[in-house]
C-alpha cells in the first residue's frame, strides 16, 4: 500500500489565516476567502488512515473533493482539470503530512510514478475531444473519397520527376487493387473513436487511462454513469485493487461504489467524522427506503 496516513493541520489553521492577513496588509490585512481552514476542524477530522480503496462520502459541500485536492496537491500527483483554489489552499497543502506504507518485503513504498488525481471534468473533457476528433475525420474522409476518386480514375500521373513518386505509387495501387478505398481513407484522414452513450465512453475512459501499480484519486467517477455502468465500474475497481497493485481514493456518494469490497468509507457528513459500513450511510438508507415501500411491485 502505498499511503498509510494523512493529516490535517486543523490546529495550525488560526496561524496559517493570521499570517496571511499579515501578508496582506499587516494589521489592516484581511482574507477574502479563508478555505480550506474550518471544513476540518468543524469535523474534527484530523487524520485518515488508508486501505486498498479508502471512499470520502458526503453530499455537496461535505469537504469530500476538497480532502481529495489536498491529498493530491500534498502528494504532488499529475492532473489535467483544474480546480477551485483559494489564497490559503497551497499553504494549507504544504502543511498537511502524511506517511507511507510499506512493500511487501518491508521497505518503505512510494508514491508511484503516475499516479494522478482524476476528476469528472477529466471525462467530460474526453468526451468532447473524442467528438470533436471524430467529426475532423468525418469532414477529412469527405475529401479522401474525393482524392482516391481522383487518384484511381483520373488522367495517369506522369513520372516526371520525384515529387510525382508517391503520386503514381497511390495510383499504380489502387488500379491494382492493392489499395482499397478504406485503406486509404484510414490512411489519409485517421481513424475514429468508437463513441457510445456518454456513461459507456466514460467507462472506456478508465478502462484505457488506469494502469497497474498507481495510485489514484478519483473524484465522483461515476458522473454520468447509469447504475449498470457503474456496477461494472465497481468491478474494475475492485478488481485492479486485488490483483493489479492499485490503491484508490475516491471522492463519491454512488451506493454501488460505496459497496466496493473492503472499502474503508469517511463519512464526512458526520460530525465528527467517522467510518461507516456502506449500508449505515444515509445516501444507501435513502435508496433502501424507498425500495422497501414499494417492495410489494417486485414481489407481484
Amino acid at each position: 500500500m502505498y499511503l498509510e496516513t494523512f493529516t490535517l493541520p486543523i490546529d495550525r489553521e488560526e496561524r496559517m489565516i493570521t499570517a496571511r492577513m499579515q501578508e496582506n496588509g499587516g494589521c489592516f490585512g484581511y482574507i477574502d476567502n479563508i478555505y480550506p481552514c474550518e471544513i476540518f476542524r468543524q469535523k474534527q477530522l484530523q487524520e485518515i488512515g488508508f486501505a486498498r480503496v479508502t471512499i470520502l462520502y458526503g453530499g455537496n459541500g461535505s469537504g469530500k473533493s476538497t480532502l481529495l485536492n489536498l491529498i493530491a496537491a500534498k502528494l504532488g500527483l499529475g492532473r489535467v482539470a483544474p480546480f477551485n483554489s483559494s489564497e490559503l489552499f497551497e499553504t494549507y497543502a504544504e502543511n498537511c503530512g502524511y506517511v507511507c506504507g510499506t512493500e511487501e518485503d518491508g521497505t518503505p513504498a512510494r508514491i508511484p510514478q503516475g499516479s494522478r488525481i482524476i476528476t469528472s471534468d477529466d471525462v467530460f473533457d474526453y468526451m468532447l475531444a473524442v467528438r470533436s476528433n471524430n467529426a475532423e475525420i468525418g469532414e477529412t474522409v469527405e475529401q479522401g473519397k474525393a482524392e482516391y476518386a481522383r487518384i484511381k480514375f483520373g488522367e495517369n500521373v506522369v513520372l516526371r520527376s520525384m515529387d510525382d513518386y508517391e503520386a503514381l505509387r497511390l495510383q499504380v495501387q489502387s488500379r491494382r487493387k492493392t489499395l482499397s478505398r478504406r485503406k486509404f481513407l484510414r490512411e489519409y484522414a485517421g481513424t475514429e473513436i468508437k463513441l457510445n452513450s456518454n456513461g459507456e465512453t466514460a467507462l472506456q475512459y478508465f478502462e484505457d487511462k488506469l494502469q497497474n501499480d498507481t495510485l489514484y484519486c478519483l473524484d465522483e467517477p461515476e458522473n454520468s454513469m447509469s447504475p449498470k455502468t457503474q456496477l461494472e465500474l465497481m468491478k474494475l475497481l475492485e478488481r485492479m485493487a486485488r490483483y493489479c497493485g492499485n490503491q484508490f481514493i475516491i471522492a463519491t456518494h454512488s451506493p454501488f461504489l460505496l459497496a466496493m469490497s473492503g472499502a474503508r468509507i469517511y463519512d464526512l457528513d458526520a460530525s465528527p467524522v467517522t467510518i461507516k459500513n456502506w449500508w449505515e450511510l444515509e445516501n444507501t438508507r435513502i435508496y433502501y427506503e424507498f425500495f422497501q415501500k414499494y417492495r410489494h411491485l417486485f414481489e407481484e
